[in-house]
């Protein structure tokens, strides 16, 4: 398991996620900036805004992807 935070996703908050895999950081990332939109925490809009934009045109944020896969890898094993 490895952690990667909010703030290093892209976000503006430490909320840390963990995950077997840059996959499921990233996936958490998503789900974490739907609920805090969802909830009014509008520092939170613009990652939010961000994020779907990576979903819909997926060959267009694949340096970002490959960015966060290559942080997950570097970083340490919790």
């Amino acid at each position: 398991m490895k952690t990667m935070t909010c703030q290093q996703l892209g976000g503006p908050c430490d909320l840390a996620h963990r995950g077997e895999s840059a996959d499921d950081v990233i996936h958490a990332q998503d789900q974490h900036l739907k609920e805090a939109v969802k909830a009014g925490d509008d520092a939170h809009q613009a990652a939010r805004k961000e994020m779907k934009l990576r979903w819909l045109h997926p060959k267009q944020s694949l340096g970002w992807y490959n960015d966060m896969k290559s942080a997950f890898a570097a970083l340490p094993e919790d």
